[in-house]
């Protein structure tokens, strides 16, 4: 593993009893590179040895546990069970999918097929849960997925995930925002756009300006920086709700359903049926919120595990149910596809119930926003942690324990983004970072078990790459062939072989690595049908959802280029970078 600079040295001035709210350069980028203007130009004058030398260099466990949080100044409060990890999750999955995006894809994706739909992404999620889960339990800090890829696949690649969740969190919570306006615009008067504003002028897609999302944002993001057990209470209680209501939706769907809703169960085949089930994914989304939170969990090997296997099993569950409720109470053609459920009771002649899941569909969107925010901050402090972006935004409050700083970047550009763009637009774009960072910690996961660095044998390390490269490629294959609309077993077998040969053969090569207290089993078959599973989602997003990734990206590795590559080059070559600076001086 690399080795990593103490960092108390990154800054002369750091004390932990300076005041929190501080406004100075140095607080921002307190880094060699960025203290003059020809420290700047000497820096990108080497941008290419710093890009190799950072290509590949590798973080490790304890500089992710221990030296990292340094950067915080003040610790976060271990003040969470197994228990509070569970309903959190709940709360944070169940709300934000299931009212936003079934009716959507019911009525344009996949049918009454959506229920496979759910079934199919509901299996990778829970394949992703078993990768955290082991990770959360090793690695139990804020960063999440991002120190997961640190540690395993090197700082470029954390970079480009880091900048995918933080693209993720902002876009999802964005989207649940635009979701609450439609909602309460549906109860109020029957109209999901009616509180928006149409702008003819602007593109179409986000020409509807919505303060009211801007609102929501707002306010949940305030409460989530008040403190973490108090949002976690609030999370149980409301989630209660949720539950009571789950239930009276299902009883009531299936007791007016009408099988012949079902009919035809496959209108947009089944091409339409996986396109959905990558859209749908969105509703997974919020588990990995549960791994963010270990740095604050009383007992995360006993606690990560439990809270995230436990939750997701239930919830697939419950969203297959939810799902078949809809599509059979009313015809998938007449579905809403802005407030599905909230119209289809009225459709049926339930209007009071309209109100009812309405409110409901609300308090889940809500408590969405409530733990998103928790989540999207604690990986957005793990970030500055690294210097990947200014260490002002890794700072943790004094008084509440939570990084303020963090949530208010992410809560800015999140409500900033809702007030614009519409819902179909962020869906596509959020599956897509979301189930490339799932894929990414799915490989990190084999590179885990398998390579270990000055202890793998160069050959073993050789044949592992190479096993996994098979993995990939086929996985690849299988998706390209489909979406290319092949549908001959031929092509499908001879990939499929190639998968079971890769995989296979990594079962044969030796172990370098044993989880400590629990890990993935039937390893690496769960891990390896995961990288599968997710790259097959990912080639059914389509074109566009494509199209706004690659942008992103490059965006990202802009900033990379001219910002991040040389912060942290200066945080892993401090005291080389500090004689240099004295030197000068």
């Amino acid at each position: 593993m690399e080795a990593q600079p103490q960092q108390d040295s990154i800054s002369d001035d750091r004390n932990p009893r300076r005041s929190y709210w501080r406004w100075r350069k140095q607080d921002f980028f307190p880094e060699f590179s960025f203290q003059s203007l020809s420290s700047y130009k000497s820096a990108l004058s080497a941008t290419c040895p710093r890009l190799a030398d950072r290509l590949l260099a590798r973080s490790s466990d304890a500089y992710e546990i221990d030296a990292a949080r340094r950067e915080s100044e003040n610790p976060m409060r271990r003040c969470l069970t197994w228990w509070d990890l569970l309903w959190l999750s709940f709360g944070s999955v169940v709300g934000s999918g299931v009212f936003v995006i079934t009716g959507q894809e019911a009525r344009v994706g996949a049918g009454p097929a959506v229920v496979l739909s759910y079934a199919i992404s509901g299996l990778s999620a829970l394949l992703s849960v078993l990768c955290y889960a082991e990770f959360g339990v090793e690695i139990p800090v804020a960063g999440g997925s991002f120190s997961y890829l640190r540690v395993e696949l090197g700082d470029f690649i954390a970079f480009i995930a880091a900048g995918n969740i933080l693209l993720e969190a902002i876009v999802g919570a964005a989207g649940l925002g635009r979701s609450w306006s439609s909602y309460l615009a549906s109860l109020v008067k029957n109209d999901s756009d009616y509180f928006r504003i149409r702008v003819d002028s602007f593109a179409n897609g986000f020409d509807l300006l919505d303060p009211v999302a801007v609102a929501v944002l707002l306010v949940a993001n305030g409460i989530a920086m008040s403190g973490t057990k108090r949002t976690s209470w609030l999370n149980l209680i409301t989630s209660v709700v949720t539950v009571c209501v789950i239930v009276f939706i299902v009883v009531v769907g299936f007791t007016h359903s009408k099988t012949s809703n079902l009919v035809p169960f496959f209108p947009y085949g089944a091409k339409g049926v996986v396109q959905s089930a990558a859209v749908v994914y969105w509703s997974y989304t919020g588990f990995d919120m549960v791994a963010n939170m270990a740095e604050e969990t009383e007992k995360p090997a006993r606690d990560i595990p439990i809270g995230l296997v436990g939750s997701m099993s239930m919830i697939t569950v419950v969203y297959c149910l939810m799902a078949l409720a809809l599509t059979m109470m009313v015809k998938y053609s007449e579905i809403d596809p802005n407030a599905a459920y909230s119209v289809a009771f009225s459709q049926i002649g339930m209007k009071w119930a309209k109100y009812l899941v309405g409110i409901c569909a609300l308090k889940g969107m809500t408590t969405s926003l409530l733990v998103g925010s928790l989540g999207q901050a604690r990986y957005t402090t793990q970030i500055a942690r690294s210097h990947m972006i200014p260490p002002w935004f890794a700072l943790v409050h004094p008084k509440t324990g939570t990084p303020i700083n963090a949530t208010l970047l992410v809560t800015i550009l999140s409500a900033v983004i809702s007030f614009f763009t519409s819902l179909d637009v962020l869906s596509s774009v959020f599956s897509f970072a979301t189930l490339f960072i799932f894929m990414l910690v799915a490989v990190a996961l084999l590179v885990r078990r398998y390579y270990v660095k000055d202890v793998t044998p160069e050959s073993g390390l050789l044949k592992f790459l190479g096993f996994l490269f098979l993995i990939v490629v086929s996985s690849v294959g299988v998706s390209a062939l489909w979406n290319a609309g092949v549908r001959g077993w031929i092509g499908y077998a001879v990939t499929g072989v190639i998968w079971f040969i890769g995989t296979l053969g990594l079962a044969f090569l030796p172990k370098y690595r044993v989880p400590k207290v629990w890990g993935v089993p039937l390893v690496p078959w769960l891990p390896s049908f995961s990288i599968a599973m997710n790259l097959f989602l990912i080639g059914s997003l389509g074109y566009v959802a494509f199209l706004r990734f690659i942008i992103c990206t490059t965006v990202m590795l802009l900033y990379y280029v001219f910002v991040g590559l040389h912060a942290t080059y200066d945080v892993a070559h401090q005291p080389m970078e500090e004689a240099k600076f004295e030197g000068e001086s």
